[in-house]
């Protein structure tokens, strides 16, 4: 592939995208409505300027027959693994995969057998709840717990959740909807917790590129160290940090070489290739995005501040402070208690704002807010919900 520049322009991310004039799932849910969408994780703003002059590029070329991943994309993922999470793995331990959903339900296949459990720690994005099941698997929840306006670990429910039947451990890290990033002590008692019991973990990393507080770093809990990373599949993505999620380009990061094959095999004659698309942009991003990451997180601290600010003055509405990602998570059960409101989202809805259900999560009561758009429309979006709070 050709080299693409290093420099990127200055990034615009308060210019509005008409994103309606296209068929998609945020903005269509919503089509013929005055309702600003602030629900599914995606984003509104361009990608960056290097993704889409690779696209381009591979375009103009014209052929687009089959292609399997090439050394310099594999070697774009091993150096930003590294230069981003200081973590060091090997070209062989990529297994590519169209989307992150696909790979934790793979991982619930492969662990033990129907009727074994999964433990998870709720509220947590939604396919997580689902994923069990789809492998006849049982699952196994772990109730986050608020403490001093931060969402944290309860040690006790997560040993009462284990059983003798209990597999696997799917870890959300960053934490969606919560907006946790977990610390080296949280990480290595639940490494420690994972060995004790002989469980497989599976880390669903995705959001690993969105730290938004400055003075912490993403830690993926297979970095910990080798006896970790043998009973890890961890799961990233470039599609939530640099906005890309419909090329379909993931991969899992399998370093012990039995468990990667069995991986391999349970793909076979089902998970298709990935996207040669989504393949250019993954390598794009990781060689040459780092720029507008950088100036992304910058505005979405502003942005999280802004919701922080609003959602405080709010009556009825609490929300800790996201560590990471471009979701806040926000407690309505004063508002439910108060006001008797049984549906929050319904509510916000009717007053123009889509945000998601909590109940989705594992959490009703609670609504989740994506404030990765650009500033006239979150303000929008948080005056709507201030003005129906006052009515």
């Amino acid at each position: 592939m050709s080299e693409l520049p290093s420099s990127e322009p200055s990034f615009d991310f308060d210019r509005l995208i008409d994103r309606r004039s296209q068929p998609g799932e945020k903005w269509g849910r919503y089509a013929g409505r005055d309702v600003l969408p602030l629900w599914v994780a995606d984003m509104d703003f361009a990608a960056p300027p290097a993704v889409a002059a690779a696209l381009h590029a591979r375009i103009d070329h014209g052929v687009f027959g089959y292609t399997d991943p090439w050394p310099s994309l594999e070697a774009a993922v091993v150096e930003g693994l590294w230069r981003d999470h200081r973590w060091a793995i090997e070209a062989d331990w990529l297994v590519w995969l169209p989307g992150v959903v696909t790979g934790f339900n793979l991982a619930c296949g492969l662990a033990g057998e129907a009727g074994d459990g999964v433990l998870t720690a709720t509220p947590v994005y939604p396919p997580f709840l689902a994923a069990p099941g789809h492998a006849g698997r049982v699952l196994q929840r772990c109730e986050l717990v608020l403490r001093d306006r931060r969402w944290e670990w309860d040690w006790a429910a997560l040993e009462a959740a284990r059983t003798a039947r209990s597999r696997l451990l799917l870890l959300c890290s960053p934490h969606n909807p919560v907006g946790r990033v977990f610390d080296d002590g949280e990480l290595r008692r639940l490494a420690q917790f994972a060995e004790r019991h002989d469980l497989l973990i599976c880390a669903d990393e995705i959001h690993c590129g969105l730290v938004l507080d400055e003075g912490r770093v993403h830690r993926p809990i297979a970095a910990l160290d080798e006896a970790v990373a043998r009973r890890t599949i961890t799961l990233m993505a470039p599609s939530k940090t640099w906005n890309i999620p419909a090329l379909y380009c993931a991969f899992a990061v399998i370093p012990d070489a039995a468990l990667r094959r069995r991986y391999r095999q349970a793909m076979r004659g089902i998970v298709p290739h990935v996207n040669v698309l989504g393949m250019v942009a993954a390598e794009a991003a990781y060689r040459h995005g780092d720029a507008w990451r950088r100036a992304l997180l910058d505005y979405l601290r502003g942005n999280r501040d802004r919701v922080l600010a609003a959602v405080a003055a709010m009556p009825g509405l609490e929300m800790a402070v996201p560590e990471a990602t471009y979701l806040g998570w926000i407690d309505c059960r004063a508002l439910i208690a108060a006001r008797g409101v049984d549906d929050p989202a319904a509510f916000f809805e009717a007053a123009g704002v889509g945000l998601s259900d909590g109940a989705a999560f594992g959490a009703p009561g609670f609504v989740r807010i994506n404030f990765g758009c650009p500033r006239a429309t979150l303000d929008e979006a948080l005056a709507r919900m201030a003005g129906a709070l006052q009515g």
